[in-house]
């Protein structure tokens, strides 16, 4: 065989490591609880579905590039003008496009870490040179970060609640916050969970951007929804930042029947957010069991706890795995757990219960 050439390849590949989903395991006694992807445990609702199914009668066309049916829905929604609104292939496709827009080589993007697995993968990409900002007790330390803006710095991210601790800041410091940021660099909020949040001391993004040009906000349809499969994010940002986002897009990026089942889960939002707050009173059940148990876990405000175990995550996530449960390890960290069905939860509370290790 010929030696393969590689010299047309960037030499940040390199140093960029594949992103890893969430693995699916199935215990010896046939169990399998996927708690490694941050999923709904539901399936869509027989009003999505249905629109879906007539959606792809129509499968031989190129879905609308504008999403307008889609966008005239979120604007509605969220009570902002159309033009504020920009729409990727999932939250993390906006963070690419964004990226794309904003980044290059000499400028600076900082976030908090740990944080979302994407960020570096992305930031590397781009050129840019990433800055990662220590959590402080499991919570983003908004002074460190901006302490850490410089002249070169472009991107900001928020990650509230973060993924994956699932802690969140809070209305007063975060507003403190986006008004010390100086107006050349641009924050993104990234509240992929904010369904789940119930703390009424943690505020929404969309009604923070409004008098900040320089602040976007970026939701997505796969959690709360429940529409993961088909990759559904958006922004609300003022004009210049969406329409830079909307430049950067892969054509028809959102395809047909994730813009079908986006507008018809926005219908049905009400019956939707139902089941949201089962999730949350499981994440509350989960949460307060471990407690219980010994374990130190932090207040979660998304849908997954957050177990800090060190230099003991992969034991834990082996573990786990020998009982049919698949976890979410950071080697050396900790591990996330989302919230599944109750069957499946309690199947992790019982291989949590047997590990010998409690934090």
């Amino acid at each position: 065989m010929a030696e393969r050439n590689t010299s047309y390849f960037r030499a940040v590949l390199g140093s960029i490591p594949p992103y890893r989903p969430g693995r699916k395991v199935v215990g010896p006694d046939g169990r399998s609880a996927k708690l490694s992807s941050n999923e709904s445990p539901f399936g869509p609702l027989p009003s999505v579905r249905e629109a879906v199914a007539e959606a792809a009668a129509e499968l031989n066309r190129y879905p609308d590039p504008a999403a307008t049916a889609l966008t005239a829905a979120l604007a509605r929604r969220f009570g902002v003008p159309e033009e504020h609104v920009a729409l990727g292939a999932g939250s993390v496709g906006i963070l690419q496009q964004i990226l794309e827009a904003a980044a290059e080589p000499g400028v600076e993007v900082v976030y908090a870490w740990r944080s979302f697995e994407a960020y570096p993968l992305l930031v590397g990409l781009s050129g840019a040179t990433p800055v990662q900002v220590p959590l402080r007790e499991e919570v983003h330390d908004l002074d460190a970060l901006a302490a850490a803006v410089t002249d070169r710095t472009r991107l900001l991210f928020v990650c509230n609640p973060n993924n994956p601790t699932g802690t969140a800041v809070r209305e007063t410091e975060l507003t403190a916050f986006l008004d010390a940021v100086p107006d050349h660099v641009l924050v993104i909020l990234d509240e992929a969970y904010r369904e789940y949040v119930r703390d009424p001391h943690v505020p929404d993004g969309v009604r923070l951007y409004r008098d900040r040009p320089n602040v976007a906000v970026l939701r997505t349809f796969s959690k709360a929804y429940g529409l993961a499969a088909l990759r559904v994010g958006f922004l609300v940002g003022h004009p210049h930042v969406a329409e830079a986002v909307r430049k950067t897009m892969v054509p028809f990026a959102v395809n047909h029947l994730a813009q079908a089942a986006a507008v018809a889960s926005l219908d049905a939002e009400q019956e939707l957010l139902e089941r949201v707050e089962a999730t949350v009173k499981e994440r509350e059940r989960v949460r307060g069991a471990l407690v219980a148990d010994g374990w130190t876990v932090p207040e979660t405000e998304a849908n997954f706890v957050w177990l800090r175990l060190g230099e003991d995550t992969l034991d834990f996530a082996a573990a786990c795995e020998n009982a049919g449960v698949a976890v979410r390890p950071f080697a050396g960290e900790g591990a996330r757990v989302s919230i599944g069905s109750p069957e499946d939860n309690d199947a992790f509370l019982a291989a949590a219960r047997a590990h010998p290790k409690r934090r």
